[in-house]
């Protein structure tokens, strides 16, 4: 029986002269691995493809499937395979890690577009009205950036690969997003894929989403003129020192010297700060003087401090001995004692999540056998000329929120230490190195992203790069004219407001939707014959 719109359930290809495509998605199998390849595909907006115009596209083919499934159920299941499509395509270079865990992981975080599949069906299967069409465009994105939300949850796996993100290099998306954050470039993102499928699909809501069209082009036009632009007042030199890969036996210890070697040759280049990676230091300085020594005789020579990060077991009071990831500064005396201990810790690579649960993992990839423990604050350093700076450690600079918490407590830098050296053949180091220019766009501050194998890349208060990246073949250290700059922009101020905004429409939505439901009258049941007094039921004529 035909569904709303005059559509087909999905699995009955019209009798006879079927076509390939109808054939294919009328079939269980290949309708799943269309949704699979579908959600997939906006993996490649991001780097290393980095084809940051295809994510406005991307999520067309998706949409349409949805929209095509004609029930419930099936759009659901579309959304879903779709979601575990595309965690699997943004993540695939953790699967040398974690093996075929990745696939269950990624089919668990999936379900996360099953209602958001739902959504997609109910507004834009069948035929939707001029109504219908805009409250599609407004709605669809929202959900989106709800699932985008949940699972930023770092227990989650943390903000990697949300749709914005791909926009780093497009200065528009970044003036954009230092008004909302990566959050409202997302939205922004998501809604003009929807307004393409309306176009390709809908007729009756093509006129919707012209005026969709030239509503978003007088917004984002309004935002590049409008938004408070970073005011520069002033340039830091802050050198970068990259060491490269280096494998084998004693490799921490290789790796220091050639850290050390490195920074020696930034002697007589005037530098205000010297930044080494992350795990750039295997022991614990404060209970290895000697070590911490040839640190401090370095930022003599170069006259600048070195903030390193050490990777090291250490005791920090009754209960609380264990491996941290730690940011220290050292000055020609020795560690300062400015210190940052990690807050969010990668899920699996750097502990396990209900760990007696599922500690098997740990048998069948790389997962760590051992929890890190965790810092309990953010930390602004300061450098004896005054500069503030705030340090993130590794996927930190995937989290808006703790950017935008340094800037607020008074940093002028942000700087992240990273280590992708597992993944160094993968998409992850350009990924990784590209959030930098987010960060920098919605806090106004300058980024720092400094990793031990590459790619270690600065950007302005803009989310500009400034000079060139260190790619992963390189071993070297670079010196970069960093520029500085004041003033508040609105997402600092105002935080994740496009949050609040998506999840206002979505209850405006759905309010309406069961205000309305509850209005209609249910459809009354037909009154069986009536009985005479006897208990036999009156026929007419008689």
């Amino acid at each position: 029986m035909p569904m709303r719109g005059g559509r087909l359930p999905a699995g009955r290809a019209r009798e006879g002269g079927a076509r390939p495509h109808e054939r294919l998605l009328g079939s269980r199998t290949g309708r799943g691995a269309a949704a699979l390849c579908a959600g997939a595909l906006p993996a490649l907006a991001f780097p290393a493809p980095s084809l940051s115009w295809f994510a406005y596209v991307a999520l067309v083919p998706w949409l349409l499937l949805i929209r095509s499934a004609g029930t419930a159920r099936r759009a659901a299941v579309d959304g879903w395979l779709g979601g575990t499509g595309f965690m699997i395509a943004v993540h695939h270079w953790l699967m040398p890690s974690l093996h075929v865990f990745i696939v269950v992981l990624a089919a668990l975080l999936g379900l996360l577009w099953a209602p958001w599949g739902l959504l997609v069906d109910r507004l834009l299967g069948g035929s939707p009205s001029v109504r219908r069409s805009v409250v599609a465009v407004a709605v669809v994105p929202s959900g989106w950036l709800m699932i985008e939300l949940v699972r930023s949850w770092e227990g989650l796996g943390g903000p990697w690969g949300l749709l914005g993100a791909s926009q780093w290099d497009v200065p528009l998306a970044l003036r954009t997003a230092s008004v909302g954050g990566v959050w409202l470039v997302s939205l922004g993102v998501v809604a003009v894929n929807t307004v393409v499928t309306l176009l390709l699909a809908v007729p009756t809501g093509r006129r919707a989403a012209g005026a969709c069209i030239v509503v978003g082009a007088v917004g984002v036009g309004a935002t590049a003129v409008w938004a408070p632009r970073p005011e520069e007042t002033g340039s830091v030199r802050i050198a970068v020192v990259q060491p490269g890969v280096v494998d084998g036996p004693n490799s921490v210890e290789r790796r220091f010297a050639r850290s050390e070697a490195l920074t020696r040759g930034l002697a007589g280049r005037d530098v205000d700060l010297v930044v080494w990676g992350e795990s750039s230091v295997g022991v614990d300085l404060s209970r290895s003087p000697g070590t911490a020594e040839r640190v401090a005789a370095l930022s003599r020579l170069v006259g600048a401090d070195v903030l390193v990060n050490m990777d090291a077991r250490r005791t920090d009071g009754p209960g609380r001995t264990g491996i941290y990831k730690s940011a220290v500064l050292v000055g020609p005396d020795g560690p300062t004692g400015d210190r940052y201990d990690k807050m969010r810790l990668v899920p699996f690579g750097e502990y396990v999540p209900a760990r007696a649960l599922l500690g098997w993992a740990t048998s069948v990839g790389k997962a760590a056998g051992e929890d890190r423990l965790r810092g309990s604050g953010p930390v602004v350093m300061d450098l004896p000329d005054g500069l503030r700076v705030g340090p993130l450690v590794c996927f930190e600079s995937a989290f808006p929120d703790m950017s935008r918490q340094l800037t607020k407590d008074g940093a002028e830098l942000l700087v992240a230490q990273s280590s992708t050296s597992s993944f160094q053949h993968s998409w992850a180091p350009e990924q990784h190195a590209s959030l930098g220019a987010l960060r920098a766009a919605e806090t106004g501050r300058p980024m720092v992203h400094a990793t031990l194998t590459g790619v270690s890349a600065v950007y302005g208060p803009r989310g500009e790069r400034v000079g060139t990246p260190l790619g992963t073949d390189a071993s070297a250290a670079t010196v970069y004219d960093v520029p500085l700059a004041r003033g508040t922009t609105p997402y600092v101020r105002l935080g994740a407001w496009p949050v609040y905004g998506a999840l206002a429409v979505l209850a405006v939505f759905f309010g309406v939707t069961g205000l309305r439901s509850f209005r209609t009258p249910a459809p009354t049941r037909p009154e069986g014959p009536a009985r005479t007094a006897g208990g036999s039921p009156e026929r007419p004529g008689r």
